[in-house]
């Protein structure tokens, strides 16, 4: 019996071709990790903030036979259907190339009405939720125009895309879940971080359910200090540590999944600079236009020359010592995160952060915000990722 090589580019399962040929009749890898990951960005986003649970003797599912609601605004309308349009594309591609067509699209539309009507009964139990009909109806609004719309672009996307080709050609066969890592990051730049890319700072929630919990306060932060105090020269230095390990982690994880063919420095340069535009969007929108680009502190410009050319010194290495750089650039990122105290200029700042209608888009934004360096983390040390590819 021949064996077949590890390193064989095209050893992952699913990108052998079932069928020489056919290029796109295999189960799409992206597509399942982007539905486990956007369901799970949903489920945080409705039940955040996740206290106060109680029980008024209403039954979970009354919420379908009350009146409408008298008070809604056109935004939450547009943010309740457009939140549901993603979740429906996914699960038509998760269900791709076992189910197909217009079964799939309906299918999939029940699947989203049907989460909807979950998410919004267990707000019954939520003192800061109320659950909504008109919520469920825009839902599945959008998770109804999600399948469909996937069932027409589904041949463009699984089968004919020169994106398919292209993610083929530069992407090693590994790489459809750290795509996704990746997505998230870009994404997980919305929410409004005391530091650049100082994604994981979970040092003050987990200090605040201690605190309640033993009754006494307690703050992480200041443990991992050992009673260190920061002074100014100390701020500016942990802003521009925190940003050049949660920079080069995410690029380094990038390269790491790039075979030798791929324009690694331009794709690198193109994930930064989305990653970039999300968070001035982001700062514009929540906190004015004039404040856009407020979170580039003199700290944070330094991390970002520093990280440069970093970036183009790992580009040069083999795959394996970029994954172990990521790994240790996180890591170094989100102990840094953890241990720097709160800045009391993003305090201050933060006071205009208006949460009120941006709830269910708060709660998701602060889901990315803390969970992503340990959904990078576990991508980087995951020994399945380990891509198979001949260098």
């Amino acid at each position: 019996m021949q064996k077949t090589s590890p390193s064989a580019p095209d050893a992952e399962p699913g990108n052998s071709a079932e069928g020489s040929g056919a290029l796109g009749h295999s189960a799409s890898a992206f597509a399942r990790a982007g539905l486990l990951a956007y369901a799970m960005l949903i489920v945080y986003a409705s039940w955040y903030p996740f206290s106060g649970w109680r029980d008024l003797g209403v039954p979970a599912f009354a919420y379908l036979w009350a009146p409408l609601p008298h008070y809604w605004t056109w935004f939450d309308v547009s943010i309740n259907v457009l939140g549901y349009i993603p979740f429906g594309m996914f699960l038509v591609c998760a269900m791709y190339p076992h189910i197909r067509g217009p079964r799939a699209g309906l299918l999939s539309a029940v699947c989203g009405i049907f989460v909807s009507a979950s998410m919004e009964a267990v707000q019954t139990f939520l003192p800061s939720r109320v659950a909504s009909n008109l919520d469920l109806l825009t839902n599945g609004i959008g998770a109804c125009i999600g399948a469909f719309a996937a069932v027409l672009l589904t041949p463009k996307l699984l089968q004919e895309s020169r994106l398919l080709a292209l993610r083929r050609r530069w992407f090693a066969p590994t790489a459809s879940h750290g795509l996704i890592v990746l997505a998230l990051w870009a994404l997980a730049q919305i929410y409004p971080n005391e530091y650049m890319f100082g994604q994981g700072q979970m040092a003050p929630v987990v200090s605040d359910w201690l605190s309640q919990w033993l009754e006494t306060a307690i703050d992480i932060g200041a443990l991992l200090r050992m009673g260190h105090e920061l002074n100014v020269e100390h701020y500016w230095l942990a802003d521009a540590f925190i940003t050049v390990c949660g920079m080069a982690g995410a690029l380094a994880l990038l390269l790491s999944m790039l075979r030798p063919v791929a324009p690694k420095l331009a794709l690198a340069a193109l994930l930064l600079a989305a990653a970039l535009a999300v968070k001035a969007m982001a700062s514009a929108l929540f906190f004015g236009p004039e404040n856009a680009f407020a979170w580039l502190t003199p700290g944070a410009q330094f991390g970002l020359l520093l990280g440069l050319p970093l970036t183009v010194g790992m580009a040069v290495l083999p795959w394996f010592w970029q994954r172990r750089l990521a790994a240790v650039l996180l890591a170094a990122g989100f102990i840094a995160v953890n241990a720097a105290p709160s800045n009391p200029y993003f305090i201050a700042t933060l006071q205009t952060w208006v949460q009120g209608q941006f709830l269910n888009f708060d709660g998701a934004a602060q889901f990315l915000s803390l969970w992503w360096p340990l959904f990078a983390l576990g991508f980087a040390l995951w020994p399945l990722a380990q891509r198979p590819v001949a260098e």
